[in-house]
């Protein structure tokens, strides 16, 4: 009688486990948690920003409700942006006619002096925003870089991603995707 209350009990723990595995799995699957992204609890909006481009255009955020924002903050002084710049270019050219808007925010203080002979020299075309005051940096409460806002159609932030991500890769397809095709 007592080995079978060992195998009962081997066999609660057994389905605690597989529970847990099973569980993490679940989680696992999604994308957010795929590409590391933190969820907000409490659906915010994003802060507005008024920045020029590399050739004088303003873009306001607020002027892109209805697309999908990935608004990355970088700086070329910063190996891990470097390295994360080239899926954000694909990125923005896989997605550009389906409703997703790339946002590459820099934030070197030299400003277009640093930021385009970068740009050119490693053939970057996806739209680059400057931010050489670092104003909407602190609005945005950016502390590392690189770091990324997911920003829904809403105009409200979707999650964050602090560190470089690989967002041409097939985790950053499944976190996509569906929000592409969800209607506004």
């Amino acid at each position: 009688m007592k080995s079978m209350r060992i195998r009962i009990a081997d066999m609660r723990l057994l389905v605690a486990l597989f529970a847990l595995l099973v569980g993490s799995g679940a989680a696992c699957a999604d994308a957010f948690s795929d590409l590391r992204i933190i969820r907000p609890h409490v659906s915010l909006p994003a802060p507005d920003l008024d920045l020029s481009d590399l050739g004088g255009r303003t873009t306001r955020l607020s002027d892109l409700r209805g697309k999908i924002v990935i608004l990355n903050f970088w700086a070329t002084f910063c190996a891990p942006c470097r390295e994360e710049l080239p899926s954000l270019q694909r990125l923005a050219r896989r997605y550009a006619d389906k409703g997703v808007v790339v946002l590459a925010v820099a934030e070197d203080r030299g400003g277009r002096a640093a930021v385009a002979p970068y740009l050119k020299k490693n053939g970057f075309t996806l739209p680059v925003l400057l931010d050489p005051s670092g104003a909407v940096r602190k609005r945005y409460e950016v502390r590392v870089f690189p770091m990324t806002y997911i920003i829904g159609r809403d105009g409200h932030i979707l999650g964050l991603a602090i560190g470089a991500r690989d967002w041409f890769g097939a985790a950053a397809r499944r976190l996509l995707d569906p929000l592409i095709n969800t209607p506004p």
